[in-house]
């Protein structure tokens, strides 16, 4: 039998980078096929027959565009519970991603090749439903081969690979465009498609062979032994717990209510800048779609830049200063390039407005939480996230209607996309609004470690 070693006492231990970046090619194939699938899919549908004879055609976009905030929502969370559950030859995540991923990638491939608006959604819905059934677990994984202890520093190498899908999925039309020296849209978007498939399936490949799960198979009789724990332990259903039996003070409750209001505007600017903004940038600013997606990737890198910053000035001044800070940046930022219209100036608001949303996304969790006290992390983890998803819901689906409503007031009744540069600070002066009566969270009783894990699992 082989043994396994034992750290010796005080011995530290150390993160398999190895391990950590060959697992992580698994959350690369998901970022790279929502970068391609936020940055061509609007212009897709935009520039469907069908849908584009319809009325109010960008707000059927903007709904379209929230399916994967829908299945997100309700199936990731769900599927995450059953891989935990599952006990195969091939162990618990792995059978998602061995089915779930090829079946996208096929699905993925068809999308910019069909005309018909029924099957079109047809093949949307279907890719988003499969997404959100694998995701959660090849997220999972990582803390499955993680000790707790090193999950932060393995979330950093995680995050490393997922910005490689990020840069691949942005730079995927320059690429092909090279590569078959053609500039034709249709078969620009075909080729992207097919290229974005071709990198997860390769992803896929590494997650299976490399990372290779154990045999997590049981008995029957281990299954019986396991079945009569879980009844024995079950606690009887008892009503939900409401905000007022929480322990909370009237402060607190009027602080919590606020950040959550403020995080529902802050999650409907953002959203909706990352679903529309390659829409924007090659309607309004004339950019080449394979170049307009670049824009993405500068916002990502510059947010990956502001995190470690964004957390330093939080513990320094506050966090409240500092997700205000952040606000009151990007307000100034897009409301500049909204009234002088330079197109420098869009790469300054994208560079430096994505440092400035780091202030805000590392802060705001740990202020939430702070808010409920270390025992009730699982609950205000929950409220967290269920703000930030409804608005991610919520925000393209106002954007779409918004920008049906602008034809109304132009002279040859076409969309005006610049109205998002207005809805958007609107967002955003509200979320200050709100901030500006917040008094609780300051403290720092939940330790660092136990925010970093909560990010890891979502």
């Amino acid at each position: 039998m082989k043994k396994t070693k034992v750290p010796a006492a005080g011995e530290k231990k150390k993160l398999n980078y190895g391990k950590t970046a060959l697992i992580g090619f698994g959350f690369m194939a998901v970022q790279i096929a929502w970068i391609i699938y936020n940055a061509y899919v609007p212009l897709i549908l935009a520039d469907n027959d069908a849908l584009s004879k319809l009325a109010w055609s960008g707000t059927a976009i903007g709904a379209i565009m929230v399916f994967d905030n829908i299945f997100g929502l309700i199936c990731q969370p769900l599927f995450g519970r059953l891989s935990d559950r599952t006990h195969t030859r091939f162990g618990k995540r792995t059978p998602y991603i061995l089915v779930g991923l090829p079946v996208c990638a096929a699905l993925f491939i068809l999308i910019p090749r069909i005309q018909t608006l029924g099957i079109l959604m047809i093949d949307v819905i279907l890719f988003n439903f499969i997404m959100s059934t694998w995701r959660s677990p090849v997220v999972a994984m990582m803390p499955d081969f993680t000790p707790s202890e090193l999950r932060g520093e393995g979330n950093a190498v995680i995050n490393i690979m997922g910005g490689v899908g990020v840069v691949l999925g942005t730079v995927s039309g320059t690429i092909i465009s090279k590569l078959f020296h053609t500039d034709d849209v249709q078969t620009l978007r075909e080729n992207v498609f097919i290229f974005g498939s071709i990198v997860m399936m390769l992803c896929l490949c590494v997650v299976v062979f490399l990372v290779r799960e154990g045999d997590n198979r049981i008995t029957k009789e281990e299954s019986l032994k396991l079945k009569k724990e879980y009844e024995n332990g079950k606690a009887p259903k008892g009503k939900k717990t409401k905000m007022r039996e929480m322990g909370l003070s009237k402060g607190e409750i009027t602080s919590l209510i606020l950040m959550l209001v403020a995080l529902f505007f802050n999650s409907n600017a953002t959203d909706s800048i990352n679903t529309y903004f390659t829409t924007f940038a090659t309607k309004e600013m004339g950019f080449a779609e394979k170049d307009a997606s670049l824009f993405i990737t500068l916002f990502a890198a510059a947010t990956v830049i502001g995190a470690i910053p964004a957390g330093k000035l939080g513990q320094r001044f506050g966090r409240k200063k500092t997700i205000m800070t952040g606000w009151i940046g990007i307000l100034a930022l897009f409301l500049l390039f909204f009234v002088t219209k330079l197109t420098f100036l869009l790469y300054v608001a994208i560079v430096v407005g994505g440092v400035c949303i780091a202030f805000v996304t590392i802060n705001t969790l740990p202020l939430v939480l702070e808010i409920g006290g270390q025992e009730r992390i699982g609950t205000f983890t929950g409220l967290y996230y269920t703000a930030t998803q409804s608005a991610a819901i919520a925000g393209p689906v106002i954007v779409g209607a918004m920008f049906d409503i602008t034809t109304k007031f132009t002279a040859d009744g076409s969309r005006n996309y610049w109205s998002l540069f207005v809805f958007c600070p609107i967002c955003l002066v509200c979320a200050l609004l709100c901030m500006c009566f917040v008094r609780h969270g300051e403290t720092n009783t939940i330790s660092e470690e136990t925010i970093r894990e909560i990010r890891d699992e979502d």
